[in-house]
């Protein structure tokens, strides 16, 4: 059933085309990923579906009771309410209940539920007054309330910003189950994978649909640009042929040559496939010598509040280190710590003479907006030195997707995403050779985020990220340094799926799934423990085994598949028994779509056992 339906639609900010003629649909049954580089209409498409924005033109169809709930990027409150108060009297005032009993029935009705959903995002005090809270706490605060409402269509944009792992995994497992049309704009590559049925991908002005999650995506737009291509360049032989022609002339202006020239003209005019600009800069930095950073038995209270305790670890000279652990537990404050903005209560940090750090900071950078794109890159180096030459500040502009127009133009005309793609580009013009980033996902757009992990794919020194994005610290980390909650930093010599895959709780990394404690702990190490002036470390070698927990899985789950094959040759069997019971065949039809997806999930869970079967058989 189509809830929504939008039909040549334009929507143009000052001289920028968003929306140019776009058709676009939302069904009862989507759970539809919105993606694009920064700055090309995301966000005003999802505010154009929640008649918070008007398009310049087109047609918006929305069914009669169809009711529609967003969710913004940076929420903004009436009242100061209490965090309790707000999320349970939005979702009243949705209701519209019709006296004082009525309201209050709802609110015992729903109040459960809305301090579950807080409890989840990480609020421990449901009375604190959302007017003290930061921005990314409104942002969660604003979430909460979004997730509770009964709505058709649910528009979140950047849902998991400011979400720790942990969260974004329970995020991410509530959606699938979610009853109802999801439409969210997000830059996390696993939530698109696993949560959305179809990704639009906006470009140009123009969408493009692909009815599947974004690994298929990936698929279908290289086939797309293939054969815009394989079409561009038959017609670009036709048009050769037909150039021939008219330079011949025509000896009489007959109907068929008329019809032959603007045939021409067509071929002539006709809009070239544009392709996302592919240059290539190899990856720069400054020497490193054998002395990098070297974290000496730091710690960190504030209060009774333990943040660090007594963390000691020394950076390799090629080190890729994913930082995790749950909102407030301390990330940015050792980051802090390295860069010298926070001094520690104990213990202290070692910078190598050689070491030239590029921080890209979690706080937005001051930017002057009637400065160009250019001379703010300018102002850091006109020139970088790489192994194969030297790029200018302009050809680096060029890499993260500020061409030759937009480098001209004031920086006021930018985006927020875009003045932090800018932000990150001139950190890396600094060439540094420790590049320390602090929650570079949280604002960069999937372009971005997939133009920086392939430069870091040959930066030659020293890279450590705090990230809540699971694609991007499985891409670039190859160990995790874990906080636990408690003050302690625990380090996993692996990225981080396979770290979430062997702790249970995913995040404080102090419990693997069979309930021992970590052999780190054992030991009472509180990270990489390196011999004084060197950047060595002792690790510790990992036995490969199956948990407690997965010895059972695999034990039981083939016949968990068979079962749930028996189940759907039995669910088509009676579908070709009742051809014209429509109500009961779109039951069944349901029925066996939710047995596909376990079939699915089960066989992807087995090859995943067999896999690691294997390799424990073979380290045997």
């Amino acid at each position: 059933m189509n809830l929504l339906s939008m039909k040549d639609v334009s929507k143009v900010y000052t001289e920028r085309v968003l929306l140019d003629d776009v058709t676009f649909g939302i069904g009862t049954d989507d759970r539809i990923g919105v993606i694009g580089i920064n700055g090309t209409g995301k966000s005003t498409l999802l505010k154009i579906v929640a008649g918070l924005v008007e398009a310049d033109s087109g047609e918006i169809v929305k069914g009669k009771n169809v009711v529609v709930t967003y969710l913004p990027q940076m929420p903004e409150f009436e009242r100061d309410y209490t965090l309790y108060e707000y999320v349970v009297s939005e979702n009243i005032k949705r209701l519209s209940p019709a006296d004082e009993y009525e309201a209050k029935r709802l609110e015992a009705e729903i109040g459960g539920e809305a301090k579950k959903i807080l409890g989840k995002l990480g609020f421990a005090d449901i009375t604190a007054k959302i007017g003290s809270f930061s921005g990314g706490q409104k942002k969660k605060a604003a979430l909460a309330a979004c997730l509770l409402a009964k709505t058709d269509i649910l528009l979140l944009d950047e849902p998991t910003n400011h979400l720790d792992n942990a969260m974004t995994e329970w995020l991410q497992l509530y959606l699938e189950k979610y009853r109802g049309a999801i439409v969210m704009v997000t830059h996390d590559r696993y939530f698109l994978d696993l949560v959305c049925n179809r990704i639009v991908e906006v470009d140009k002005g123009k969408l493009y649909s692909y009815e599947t999650n974004y690994e298929g995506f990936l698929e279908k737009k290289a086939e797309r640009i293939a054969s815009a291509l394989s079409t561009q360049d038959k017609h670009a032989n036709i048009l050769r042929k037909e150039i021939a022609w008219m330079r011949r002339g025509a000896r009489a202006r007959t109907t068929k040559q008329k019809a032959h020239i603007a045939r021409y003209e067509a071929l002539r005019d006709e809009k070239q496939v544009e392709l996302d600009r592919d240059i290539e800069i190899k990856a720069v930095s400054s020497r490193l010598g054998k002395k990098t950073i070297e974290i000496n038995g730091v710690s960190k209270s504030y209060g009774d509040r333990v943040l660090i305790k007594d963390f000691t670890y020394n950076f390799l000279r090629d080190d890729r280190v994913g930082i995790l652990g749950p909102n407030g537990c301390g990330k940015s404050t050792l980051v802090k710590m390295i860069m010298g903005s926070v001094k520690p209560d104990a213990g202290f940090v070692e910078i190598g003479d050689t070491v030239v750090v590029g921080y890209y900071a979690q706080e937005a950078e001051s930017m002057n907006d009637d400065q160009r794109v250019i001379d703010y890159i300018k102002d850091t180096a006109e020139y970088i030195r790489t192994d194969d030459g030297y790029v200018s500040a302009s050809q680096m502009c060029e890499l993260f997707l500020f061409d030759k127009t937009m480098q001209y133009q004031p920086i006021g005309k930018l985006s927020g995403g875009e003045k932090r793609r800018l932000y990150l580009c001139k950190v890396l013009m600094e060439a540094p050779n420790v590049l320390i980033l602090d929650e570079p996902t949280n604002d960069l757009d999937i372009s971005t985020l997939q133009i920086l992990e392939d430069y870091l794919d040959s930066f030659p020194g020293i890279v450590a990220a705090v990230s809540h994005d699971r694609y991007f610290l499985d891409r670039i980390g190859k160990r995790m340094l874990t906080f636990d909650g408690n003050g302690g930093i625990h380090l996993y010599n692996g990225n981080y799926t396979e770290f979430f895959l062997e702790y249970s709780e995913g995040i404080d990394g102090s419990i693997n799934k069979s309930g021992e404690e970590r052999s780190a702990d054992k030991d009472g190490a509180t990270g990489a423990v390196a011999d004084k002036g060197t950047a060595d470390w002792k690790v510790r070698p990992q036995v490969l085994k199956f948990t407690y927990k997965e010895q059972k899985e695999y034990e039981t789950i083939e016949e968990d598949i068979s079962r749930q094959e028996g189940r759907k040759v039995r669910l088509e069997q009676e579908m070709a028994d009742n051809p014209t019971d429509f109500v009961k065949l779109a039951e069944l039809s349901k029925e066996k779509e939710e047995c596909e997806r376990e079939i699915d999930r089960l066989m992807e869970r087995y090859i995943y056992l067999e896999e690691k079967a294997e390799k424990i058989k073979a380290g045997s």
